[in-house]
This record gives C-alpha cells, sequence and structure tokens, in this order.
C-alpha cells in the first residue's frame, strides 16, 4: 500500500516544529517567543518578524532534504500502523496456522529475493512483492476466520445435541402434553434444530477454508516454480495478478464472516507490505 503523500500544511507544521538534532526544544519556538516579547516594546517589530517567520517556513518546506524527512515520517507512521493491524491478526493464530502462515511467508519472501538476483534493477519486482502480499494477506485473512469457525464447533457438541433432539421429539409425540408444556418443548427443539444448522454450516464453511489455503498454496508455488523458470520478471507479475484476480470471490466472502463474526474492524481494502523487494539478510550462526 502506497501511503498518502504529506499535505501543504503537515509540511508547514513539520517547518514550525522542526529542532535539530540534540536540541530539545525547537529554534523556531524560540525565535517566534523572543519577537513576542519585542513586539510588546516595539509592534513593528511583530510585522517584521512575520515577514521573518512566513519567510523561513517557506524556504524551509521547498528544501529537498527536508521534505524527503518528512515524507519518510509518513511512510514510517503507516508501517507502525499496518504492523500493529498485522500482530492483532496474526495473535488470533493457533501454532499450528502460525507455522503455516509463517512457511508460507518465507516462501513468498524466497520468490521475492529470487527475482531480485535474476532481475536486477527491473521494476517489476516490486509489482511482484505487492501482488504476493495481496495473496499473503488473504491467507492469513482465511486463517484468522477459520479460527473462529473452529470456535464454534468446539463450543458445541454435535452427537449430544442430536441426542437431546431427537428426545424432545419423542416427547412431543405424547399426546399427553399440556400446552404450556408443548410450547416449552417444542421451542426448545427449533432452538437446538437452529444449532445443528449452524454447526452444518460452520463444518461447510471449515472446509470451504481449507480447502481455499490450500489452493493458495499450490498457487504460491506454482509461481515459485514458473519465476524459476521465466526469464523476465513481468511475466511473473502477470502471472501472481491472475491468481489474485481469482481470489476475488474469496476476499468478498471473507469480508461478509467478518461482519459476522463482528470483526469489522479488520475489514481492510487492502493489504499490508508484507513483503519487501529488498534481500532478506540471514542470520550468520
Amino acid at each position: 500500500m502506497i501511503p498518502p503523500k504529506p499535505t501543504f500544511f503537515d509540511y508547514v507544521a513539520a517547518a514550525f516544529n522542526a529542532r535539530p538534532m540534540g536540541m530539545f526544544i525547537p529554534p523556531n519556538w524560540i525565535g517566534v517567543a523572543a519577537v513576542g516579547l519585542l513586539g510588546l516594546l516595539n509592534p513593528g517589530i511583530w510585522v517584521a518578524g512575520a515577514g521573518l517567520e512566513l519567510g523561513y517556513l517557506v524556504w524551509l518546506i521547498h528544501q529537498p532534504r527536508f521534505r524527503r524527512v518528512v515524507d519518510g515520517r509518513a511512510m514510517r507512521s503507516v508501517d507502525d500502523e499496518w504492523k500493529l493491524k498485522l500482530m492483532t491478526q496474526v495473535a488470533r493464530l493457533s501454532k499450528p496456522d502460525l507455522a503455516k502462515y509463517r512457511a508460507l511467508e518465507a516462501r513468498c519472501q524466497g520468490i521475492i529475493e529470487q527475482q531480485v538476483q535474476a532481475n536486477p534493477g527491473q521494476s517489476g519486482v516490486e509489482a511482484q512483492a505487492d501482488g504476493l502480499s495481496r495473496l499473503l494477506w488473504i491467507y492469513l485473512r482465511l486463517l484468522v476466520t477459520l479460527a473462529s469457525i473452529v470456535r464454534i464447533g468446539e463450543d458445541d457438541d454435535g452427537p449430544r445435541l442430536e441426542e437431546r433432539a431427537r428426545a424432545l421429539e419423542k416427547q412431543l409425540a405424547a399426546t399427553n402434553l399440556g400446552d404450556d408444556l408443548r410450547k416449552s418443548l417444542a421451542g426448545q427443539l427449533d432452538i437446538l434444530r437452529q444449532r445443528l444448522t449452524k454447526r452444518k454450516e460452520a463444518t461447510d464453511k471449515r472446509a470451504f477454508v481449507e480447502a481455499e489455503t490450500q489452493r493458495i498454496e499450490e498457487q504460491v508455488e506454482l509461481i515459485r516454480e514458473q519465476a524459476m523458470l521465466a526469464g523476465d520478471a513481468q511475466s511473473v507479475s502477470n502471472r501472481i495478478d491472475e491468481v489474485a484476480a481469482t481470489l476475488g470471490g474469496t476476499n468478498d466472502w471473507i469480508r461478509d464472516q467478518q461482519q459476522m463474526f463482528g470483526q469489522v474492524e479488520d475489514i481492510l481494502t487492502s493489504p499490508p507490505p508484507l513483503l519487501s523487494p529488498r534481500p532478506m539478510q540471514r542470520e550468520v550462526t
């Protein structure tokens, strides 16, 4: 995801509060305070000070180095926000699912590293990193959704519910029941049937999620094999885009499930920067 570019007012605010390394108070603040105090003695100083302040701000916000610093802060802020959201999602995974996610993450990063080495300087590698990040993000959201579905299955005892439902059906078959008791038993039976239906839906959804996660794993493996054989980064990028396009329906399904489970805060329209086009530094052991 490309972070939003700082606005003109962001640059002005940064220039007003700019301070060199090692200074606790921005020198501009000191200058403004000094002009304010001296202006009490001679109001004309306020006019001159306002002109100097305006000239200082205009000069600083047009300095390329200063603008790069402000742009870098904006990018770090977006990265920190994504890291927090990513940590929140990952924390919901079980140990087996976390291991699956880390394995696919390493495989995707391996594809990017291989492409950087095979196609140095090609801009297509950046597009590949974005495309694989999209696949990895969908994969993670599928695993998070699976965790919610599994919890539904753990809360209910299917055989016990079916046994209770059959017992209630036998009771309701009796002809000597009072109206109030029959109404109460019928209400219980209706609730049990709804719970059994929800449990069946959860089983079907779990099978779908498991099939989709396996499909993504196989697609990434196919991309890895193609990347090893392809002569240019663009063909690999096209393949990644094709795979991502086939997962559009899956993304919509995940969004619907998150709304059902009350995880509206996790519905994100674009993937975080999960992968980097720069080769990863290996630790020396």
